[in-house]
């Protein structure tokens, strides 16, 4: 496919995540003359960056142009000021794609019209390039459109699609806030490592390190992660006395059974 079969794309939002979309795009040979940004108030450096690419900035839709692309990097909470204001820039062959959570393909249709629609979950890590994105399609999304929509979102790193839109609220619970429950999992490696006699300075490095030593690990091999964790255990070692804590009944696993469910279903309420 060349680049020139991405059309027209106009991104609304130009924040972090916007922000790290287009830098993927133009980074991967999405020429920038192609594509439009929305947003009434970019940074210096993200100004800088549509300048340098030749791309163009608009604070509202410009007159006549209709998106192929039009991609929402937007938060939920002002989707439903902002859509209405978009309506001219979605014709026939638009399709949409929202990163927006919780804000569901009915509600966004109720503002710009039926359309071919992607609801989209990218998280964090997206902003170095080693995202994850989950995504649904309505079934006015083509297949020529998927594949422009996939190859836009797979920049920031591999794009899952799953058979159901109610399940992107177990995808916004599971990799969508799921750094967030890693970034805790430092936090507590390294308490834990200060009570055994660690400065604290010291402990929070050693947590860092470790936790992104063991992810780029992960990233690396082929083997699953049981494996990988079996590989440093050693029987009646120092792992295997943390791992009995950790693996216990009562402990880990259902903490996280709880703390997904208690996610999905906040994002099941965020969608009414």
């Amino acid at each position: 496919m060349t680049h020139a079969a991405f059309g027209q794309i106009v991104l609304v939002g130009a924040g972090n995540m916007g922000g790290a979309m287009l830098a993927g795009w133009l980074k991967s040979g999405v020429p920038g003359a192609s594509v439009t940004v929305l947003d009434p108030g970019p940074s210096d450096k993200m100004m800088a960056a549509i300048a340098e690419a030749g791309a163009r900035h608009s604070v509202t839709p410009p007159e006549g142009l209709v998106a192929d692309i039009l991609f929402l990097a937007l938060k939920p909470q002002v989707m439903d000021a902002v859509l209405p204001g978009l309506k001219s820039l979605v014709g026939p062959e638009t399709t949409v794609v929202s990163v927006a959570a919780g804000k569901t393909i009915a509600s966004m249709e109720g503002h710009l019209g039926q359309a071919a629609m992607v609801r989209a979950m990218p998280n964090t890590p997206a902003m170095v390039g080693r995202g994850v994105t989950g995504a649904f399609a309505n079934s006015a999304v083509t297949d020529s459109q998927r594949e422009i929509v996939h190859r836009l979102l797979q920049v920031s790193g591999p794009v899952e699609w799953v058979a159901s839109e109610a399940d992107i609220n177990a995808v916004t619970a599971l990799s969508g806030s799921g750094p967030a429950y890693v970034f805790y999992l430092v936090e507590c490696m390294a308490e834990a490592g200060r009570k055994a006699g660690l400065p604290a300075d010291l402990a929070m490095r050693l947590a860092r390190e470790t936790v992104a030593g063991a992810g780029e690990l992960l990233h690396q091999s082929p083997d699953p992660a049981s494996t990988l964790r079996k590989n440093v255990t050693s029987p009646g070692g120092t792992t295997a006395a943390a791992l009995s804590v950790l693996m216990a009944e009562d402990a880990m696993q259902p903490l996280f059974d709880q703390a997904i469910e208690a996610a999905r279903k906040r994002a099941e309420e965020l969608a009414q």
